[in-house]
């Protein structure tokens, strides 16, 4: 669980969940230019890349090849875990 924490306390982290949770089965490109766009963010395609690797060693992206495109898709059942140890009224 605590690679779930480590993967959520980076704000770039959480705008690229924040727009998979919006629009799932997004490329990098698609990534890359929603966070610029809509967050004023200006990490670059290798730093969103390293981003993604950490959300999915933490399993809250999966990605897929199709053809030459890598799509990434949001799973949010990871965060059910933290759900579950506390929970709210």
């Amino acid at each position: 669980m605590s690679d779930i924490y480590r993967a959520i306390a980076d704000a770039t982290r959480r705008q690229i969940l924040d727009e998979l949770v919006a629009v799932n089965d997004l490329t990098l490109f698609d990534i890359c230019t929603r966070v610029a766009t809509k967050y004023s963010n200006t990490a670059t395609r290798q730093a969103i890349s390293q981003h993604l690797t950490i959300l999915e060693e933490a399993g809250l992206v999966h990605s897929r090849r199709v053809g030459r495109t890598k799509i990434h898709t949001v799973d949010t059942d990871p965060l059910k875990a933290i759900a579950a140890r506390w929970p709210t009224d």
